[in-house]
């Protein structure tokens, strides 16, 4: 019980218990401002009246509830783009502000020894640290040596 109970209690497992539950409310929302709504916006748009969820059409025997399918879809597009716009967007723009990651990645070479790539300007290789040749510095270059 020890171990399932620091397995629960988790932040991460936590966090994504009220992730979920907070996602099914979003959608419940989302669910009910689509069919009061917006349905009736495709419905009148198409020249149907009353509820575009009831519509469907028949084929044979069997009956396809296609506007379901049009009341899911509105609703998949807005619970998507409601995410985007309201909480990924904004998350990024604050991540970036708060902790500006600028990935600058330095000329690499492989080791002769054991094939790590190593910075081009490294004198010992960090994986297995044989000394490596010196780089002749190329024209338009500039070597700065610690004293």
């Amino acid at each position: 019980m020890k171990g399932f109970r620091s397995f629960i209690l988790r932040g991460n497992v936590v966090d994504l218990a009220v992730g979920i539950v907070i996602g099914a409310a979003f959608t419940a929302v989302v669910n009910g401002f689509v069919s009061a709504f917006l349905t009736p916006l495709v419905g009148l748009a198409t020249g149907a009246t009353g509820d575009m969820s009831r519509k469907a059409f028949t084929l044979g025997a069997t009956e396809f509830p296609y506007g379901a399918f049009i009341n899911a879809a509105i609703s998949f597009l807005l619970l998507a783009s409601a995410l985007y716009f309201l909480v990924v967007l904004p998350i990024n723009k604050l991540h970036e502000r708060l902790a500006p990651h600028h990935d600058v990645q330095a000329p690499k070479r492989d080791c002769p020894e054991c094939l790590s790539p190593v910075p081009a300007q490294a004198r010992r290789c960090a994986s297995c640290t044989v000394s490596l040749p010196a780089v002749p510095a190329q024209a338009g270059e500039t070597t700065q040596r610690a004293g």
